[in-house]
């Protein structure tokens, strides 16, 4: 079984400005990778036009493209148009489910959605006390609990998280430590490593650190543009870079 090429990239943050700019960018990425991995942050402020400029920047690649939404993509209320816009562009958007991507016989699974916050061990929200804050962690553990579901039932010889928030504060480190519970929650690991993947991938922090590693195990990379500083980096499964 060869070695999976994994591209990945965040925050990509595209506008009707840059139509055409990001693609120039990614032409030849069959070259280099098996499949491309967006997690988040694909537009400026959530419009239905800055979608359509994202759905034409990743349609018709000749590998294929899995998404997510990130906070971002939430804000004019038209995630749901977005999902769709980038869906009848046949690029796969995660929203708290899995896929599997054939690749030369290999069966590449890839569960995950946008995340949500919380903070981490020791330093986190709990759900006690106004229904504000109660719902906050519910919204989490509830999408903590659909990827465990999800990364369960995929029949995949290697699995992939994808999100837009991060599952650990490793990667978190440059930003600052006062809104790391609004960048990521300990239970998006901890669905990961219930249910076993060999790599997690996020966006979001932009001041972030690339790479860090859950409780479990499984190596995290964070693929915010402003981290990686290219139009997309490349793994392997092991999280090295290709």
């Amino acid at each position: 079984m060869r070695e999976l090429r994994i591209a990945a990239v965040a925050d990509i943050h595209l506008g009707e400005d840059l139509r055409g700019h990001y693609r120039k960018k990614i032409e030849g990425i069959e070259r280099r990778a098996d499949v491309l991995l967006v997690g988040g942050d694909l537009t400026r402020h959530g419009t239905v036009p800055e979608g359509r400029v994202v759905a034409e920047e990743l349609s018709g690649l000749p590998i294929p493209v899995v998404a997510v939404l990130g906070n971002h993509d939430y804000h004019s209320d038209c995630n749901q148009e977005i999902i769709d816009l980038l869906r009848d562009a046949g690029i796969t958007v995660l929203d708290d489910e899995g896929t599997v991507v054939p690749i030369d016989g290999v069966r590449l699974g890839v569960a995950g959605g946008k995340g949500f916050g919380g903070g981490f061990a020791g330093k986190c929200a709990s759900e006690f006390g106004e229904p504000e804050t109660k719902a906050f962690v519910r919204h989490t553990k509830e999408i903590a609990e659909r990827w465990r579901r999800a990364l369960k039932e995929l029949d995949a010889d290697h699995k992939i998280v994808l999100s837009h928030y991060s599952p650990v504060k490793d990667t978190l480190m440059g930003e600052p430590p006062e809104i790391y519970p609004f960048l990521g929650s300990y239970m998006l690991a901890e669905a990961a490593d219930a249910e076993g993947a060999d790599l997690f991938i996020h966006g979001h922090a932009h001041a972030g650190t690339e790479k860090g590693v859950t409780p479990g195990g499984i190596r995290v990379r964070n693929v915010a543009l402003p981290v990686i500083k290219h139009a997309y980096t490349v793994y392997c499964l092991n999280g090295d870079h290709c």
